[in-house]
């Protein structure tokens, strides 16, 4: 199963059109890890800001969305959204071969690794996103993700999303510029979490 990551959108329609148009046709389902239509107030507008388009994009997905509420989402914001999108977090469970494989979905603002390190099995993936800096690594056995942001990016990558493929045992993580331009990529060989 192959997943398109997105987060802090912040309401700009071109870059989450460009994203969508570079990998949403290889990809099973959309992760988003919160932040979808306003712009916070320490951000500037981003480019191509547009939040009843960014609504319209999203509402046309809404059956391959899996979310979570990033700081800037509100009961307004769910107004706009014709799929849930006002939960702190979300998990998934896949099944593998000795398994199940756990993903853990937050917007990054509210659980400490701490609190992740003692909840979660060892073996989960961690994404997140609400710094907009990417990150890619393992600590205590999780393994954690952020994508960066689409359209307000506060690291020297840049505008950036990710794909997360898992296939049986085998996962890879990989961190892309909007456009389709590969950054980073990242296999995870342990076990699967919550394997036997």
């Amino acid at each position: 199963m192959k997943f398109l990551i997105l987060s802090d959108i912040h309401g700009s329609a071109l870059c989450l059109q460009t994203a969508l148009d570079t990998f949403e046709k290889d990809c099973d389902a959309i992760i988003l890890c919160g932040d979808y239509l306003n712009h916070g107030p320490r951000n500037p507008l981003p480019e191509g800001w547009d939040t009843k388009k960014t609504a319209e994009l999203l509402n046309a997905r809404k059956e391959k969305i899996i979310c979570v509420r990033g700081n800037c989402d509100s009961e307004v914001d769910q107004m706009m959204l014709n799929f849930p999108c006002l939960n702190a977090y979300t998990s998934l469970a896949l099944p593998a071969p000795n398994g199940i494989r756990r993903i853990f979905i937050h917007h990054g603002h509210l659980y400490t690794r701490e609190e992740l390190s003692s909840w979660l099995p060892k073996g989960t993936i961690v994404l997140s996103g609400h710094t907009h800096v990417t990150l890619m690594e393992e600590e205590n056995g999780l393994y954690y993700f952020n994508p960066g942001s689409i359209s307000l990016p506060k690291c020297e990558e840049g505008k950036t999303c990710g794909i997360l493929e898992i296939e049986g045992e085998k996962v890879k993580i990989e961190l892309y510029t909007i456009e389709g331009k590969l950054l980073k990529s990242h296999e995870i060989t342990a076990g699967v979490a919550g394997g036997v």
